[in-house]
């Protein structure tokens, strides 16, 4: 991993009639690494989320601080230079596939707009894309598989089909908020490990967002907990484990069926 952080951010944020949401949170993401960031519903997981995509204001939300991505300070730009860097420098992947999926459009169509909202080269160029995406998340290289509707697809398929599109420009960032939480505990495995090989293959960072401390560690290189809006405690997945610190963090770790002697994996 690089020495300077890919993102680095200090915020604050609420909606209205409800200040405090984000209380002066800060948090760092290096070049090729995996950030798992786990707490409790309610804590301000989404809207930290919404925050660094510049979406709070769809919520009714504001923000204050600084989001220096690849060295920009995000807070300072316009929303035209905000689409440009959505999904082509910072990608995301909502919780429910099946929602986050148009029902009334062929999977091809949705994956060839998510295309041509950054590209504007030749069909050829746009179906090479989408095949190679589906490869890289183990769907059907076919146009038959393109052709079939968001119905017409198993959950764990309907989430694999998110990622394929949400890398499909290589992304320097994933945003991943509770991505498997729809998913069986088989099907949660598979997209882990397809997690950790794209951060590989395209040398990807990703944000794990997630309440499951167990999932976020298996895949992260670091863990960060937060906790009622400020992030309380942020080491390497095996210390989190091993010796937690923060009394909220060990009230976390001791609701746990069973701890792992090496929690962590980190890849």
């Amino acid at each position: 991993m690089d020495t300077h952080p890919l993102l680095s951010l200090q915020l604050s944020a609420g909606y209205l009639g409800k200040p405090g949401v984000l209380r002066n949170l800060t948090l760092q993401i290096g070049s090729r690494e995996i950030l798992g960031l786990v707490g409790e519903s309610g804590c301000g997981k989404s809207t930290l989320t919404l925050a660094i995509l510049k979406l709070l204001h769809l919520k009714k939300g504001e923000a204050q601080g600084s989001i220096y991505f690849q060295g920009r300070d995000l807070m300072t730009l316009r929303e035209r230079a905000m689409r440009e860097l959505r999904g082509r420098d910072i990608a995301l992947i909502l919780q429910s596939p099946m929602s986050a999926l148009n029902p009334a459009l062929r999977i091809g169509t949705q994956m060839r707009e998510a295309w041509k909202a950054h590209r504007r080269g030749p069909g050829a160029e746009c179906q090479a894309a989408l095949m190679d995406a589906l490869e890289n998340v183990s769907l059907p290289r076919d146009e038959a598989f393109l052709q079939r509707y968001p119905s017409q697809l198993s959950v764990g398929q309907a989430q694999r089909v998110l990622i394929a599109m949400a890398v499909l420009h290589r992304p320097a960032l994933l945003v991943a908020d509770e991505p498997t939480s729809a998913l069986d505990l088989i099907t949660q495995a598979e997209i882990l490990q397809l997690f950790a090989s794209l951060s590989v293959k395209f040398g990807m960072s990703i944000l794990y967002i997630s309440h499951d401390l167990l999932s976020v560690a298996t895949i992260s290189h670091r863990v960060a907990v937060m906790h009622e809006g400020e992030i309380v405690e942020c080491r390497r997945a095996a210390e989190i484990f091993r010796n937690p610190q923060h009394p909220y963090t060990r009230r976390l770790v001791q609701s746990l069926p069973a701890v792992p002697r090496s929690a962590a994996v980190g890849v």
